[in-house]
């Protein structure tokens, strides 16, 4: 099993690798009033894949202290004999 886990991530490395070196074309991303951006399609790609990741990283922090305060409180309410 180990070694299945290994090559697969051998794939999705050499996957990754190549898409990179594909997509090195220039591309712009334009804002609202006039901001522009240019940077190689690749890295444009992993600025928006790390920004969802921090995004939902977030959002499952938030749900994880609202679950930690509930126990907190959960646990002072029960009276041990």
């Amino acid at each position: 099993m180990r070694y299945f886990v290994l090559i697969m991530k051998f794939a999705l490395f050499v996957l990754v690798l190549a898409l990179a070196v594909k997509n090195t074309d220039l591309v712009t991303v334009r804002y609202y009033f006039g901001g522009e951006w240019q940077a190689p399609l690749v890295f444009v790609l992993l600025v928006a894949f790390c920004a969802g990741i921090a995004a939902g990283l977030i959002a499952g922090l938030a749900q994880m202290f609202r679950q930690r305060r509930e126990i907190d409180r959960a646990s002072t309410l029960v009276v041990y004999p």
